[in-house]
């Protein structure tokens, strides 16, 4: 099983459901593989994939490998999955998707910033930090992070940050 033969035939399934392929991982698991496809996407509200795409998708892209004979002959265990929260902030769409949420930031000068998406674009992003905003440019990003919050305000309130 190569990545990019697989990404070329579940691409287009994917687009089916209105949902892009983030990462392919193909991992050894004894006799069989797992084969885990990372998929993002719009959904209703611009905030991602709901879990019934996903589960459509994932009936989709299990057809699609069984007939097109690009796993081979190998067994294998497939495993369609969103992005999750625990996946660092790489693009635009990223940073969109995830207005409202708090990131932690740290920025090729070594600097490191905790705060609230409140808008972003294809070339920064702008953080609630302690109140103030702060725009940070992408190319300065070395990693970011969602932080899970447990009593995360609300929509209304975030907004009133």
């Amino acid at each position: 099983m190569k990545d990019n033969q697989i990404a070329g035939v579940l691409t287009p399934i994917l687009a089916q459901f209105d949902l892009e392929l983030e990462v392919v991982e193909v991992i050894p698991a004894g006799k069989r593989r797992l084969l885990r496809v990372v998929v993002d996407g719009e959904g209703p509200e611009g905030r991602g994939p709901l879990l019934d795409d996903i589960a459509a998708a994932a009936k989709a892209c299990s057809l699609e490998l069984d007939t097109s004979g690009v796993d081979g002959s190998a067994a294998y265990t497939l495993e369609v999955t969103s992005r999750g929260v625990s996946r660092p902030l790489e693009l635009p769409r990223h940073w969109r998707r995830n207005v409202g949420r708090l990131v932690e930031v740290s920025t090729n000068a070594g600097e490191s910033l905790t705060g609230r998406i409140l808008d972003s674009t294809e070339e920064a992003v702008t953080l609630d930090v302690d109140g103030t905003p702060h725009e940070v440019p992408f190319a300065e990003v070395k990693k970011a992070l969602v932080q899970v919050e447990l009593n995360r305000p609300s929509s209304s309130e975030s907004e009133d940050v």
